[in-house]
């Protein structure tokens, strides 16, 4: 007998399990089928989880190799990087069997599988034995991420071509490493290998860094990472990448039409990720996908097909990994006959590297096209004594505003610990606040959020301490 339920969830990333999470405390009988043989997605697995780690343990071996300078003399420093490898998949490890254990203790049933849609209703879930079985649905929820992509005509090895997958699993420190693509990942993965002793290269297309990022920021960002050693060459398009017995020559052209060859041990491709739905069978279930193989969806998540939602990064918006959590909710709670939602103009994006890179709601750019006045405060993390205190004081805090109502329109912060403290921002977004509202929330002392009170504060010009 073919097992049914009221929703099935096809993927266990982040969007994936939280889905199936929501649904069963909703009351849905559920079921999760993921491919992988481990939750979390790329994110848990290959990418956010492992990649934060490995950004935390290089930084913390620079640190000590610094300590000199802060009366803290240690000798004999050395990298072990298989134990360091070891110390990130524990982590992931770890946090994977986490999630299995939520599914089980919501009572969602756990399918290790690969699923492709029979018909509009019915799924086949193929095992690791390839032994295939069939299961029914009122509801299916796609949930299957992205994956990445190359450029035309280059194929990953996950050696000496890589992708972000392979930058996690290297097994020794390459002596120079191109990174093709200036974005968060590449960035990320770059700053991991040059703390560890790697001399990177960042090829990038265009004439800056970080796309779609505020301007200011991504101008501070370059400069902070050059001070640190990465090297960048903008406008230069890769023409091809040849493999030889020292690892691969990358050559490109540049603005002017002059030719440059980079030589390299490891050349990572960073130039973005593409909707995973190849496998999924979508045409048996006549789900229309857009120009880029994204599945349409309406406001509520709904395909084409009145019972097929579809969250996450096989849909338009930011490929994030908290962006599809926040859809999982929502769809499963519209499901249940609820009114989820999701506010994108509150959805934060962070960079992990040192220092954090954070930003919300709109750039100067983007409230420039829409014509929206606007008012400006910044305060400097130079003048921020916590930052002071322990020597990282790089950075700053800008906060934009409505001209004439005050509301807080967007945030971009670099800085120490970027990452937590747009959260603050997020909170005041959320509830439509101004920026007199975080001016006048009173913020501990000497702390790091300091910052961003005193950003507030100099939206109106009285900031106290610049």
């Amino acid at each position: 007998m073919t097992d049914k339920f009221q929703a099935v969830v096809i993927g266990g990333g982040p969007g994936g399990y939280v889905c199936s999470i929501r649904l069963a405390q909703l009351g849905l009988k559920t079921a999760c089928i993921e491919s992988r043989g481990s939750l979390g997605g790329t994110c848990l697995n290959v990418g956010c989880i492992p990649s934060k780690s490995l950004l935390n343990l290089s930084e913390e071996f620079y640190k000590v190799q610094n300590l000199s300078n802060k009366g803290i003399e240690i000798e004999g420093v050395k990298l072990n990087l298989s134990k360091m490898m070891k110390s990130k998949d524990k982590a992931v490890t770890i946090l994977t069997k986490g999630v299995e254990f939520l599914l089980k203790k919501n009572k969602v049933t756990y399918f290790k599988g690969t699923g492709r849609f029979k018909s509009k209703s019915e799924i086949f879930i193929k095992d690791d034995k390839n032994i295939e079985s069939l299961i029914k649905a009122d509801n299916i929820i796609i949930a299957t991420g992205s994956v990445p992509v190359s450029l035309p005509g280059i194929e990953f090895d996950e050696k000496i071509i890589v992708s972000s997958t392979g930058a996690l699993k290297l097994e020794q420190v390459p002596k120079k490493m191109v990174v093709v693509g200036g974005g968060y990942i590449g960035l990320e993965m770059g700053s991991v290998w040059s703390r560890l002793g790697a001399e990177v290269h960042v090829v990038e297309f265009l004439d800056h860094i970080t796309p779609g990022m505020d301007k200011e920021i991504s101008n501070e960002f370059m400069k902070i990472l050059k001070k640190q050693g990465i090297n960048f060459h903008m406008q230069h398009k890769v023409e091809k990448i040849k493999k030889n017995k020292l690892g691969a020559v990358i050559s490109t052209t540049d603005k002017n039409g002059h030719k440059k060859d980079f030589e390299c041990d490891v050349v990572l491709i960073s130039v973005g990720r593409k909707p995973n739905t190849a496998g999924l069978n979508v045409e048996k279930a006549e789900i229309s996908l857009d120009e880029k193989k994204r599945i349409k969806t309406d406001k509520n998540f709904k395909t084409n097909q009145s019972n097929i939602y579809a969250i996450g990064d096989v849909i338009d918006g930011p490929m994030l990994a908290h962006k599809a959590e926040d859809e999982g909710i929502a769809v499963a709670e519209n499901i249940a006959g609820q009114s989820g939602h999701v506010n994108y103009d509150t959805i934060p994006g962070v960079i992990y590297t040192t220092p954090e890179v954070a930003s919300i709601g709109k750039t100067e750019e983007q409230l420039k096209k829409s014509k929206i006045k606007y008012k400006i405060g910044k305060f400097s993390f130079m003048a921020n004594s916590r930052a002071k205190a322990i020597d990282d004081a790089e950075g700053f805090v800008k906060i934009l505003a409505d001209e004439n109502t005050d509301k807080v329109l967007g945030a971009h912060l670099i800085g120490p610990h970027a990452g937590e403290l747009i959260a603050e921002i997020g909170v005041a977004m959320e509830f439509g606040a101004s920026s007199e509202d975080i001016a006048r929330t009173c913020h501990a002392h000497p702390t790091f959020s300091e910052a961003v009170k005193e950003a507030a504060l100099s939206v109106d010009k009285r900031a106290i301490h610049s």
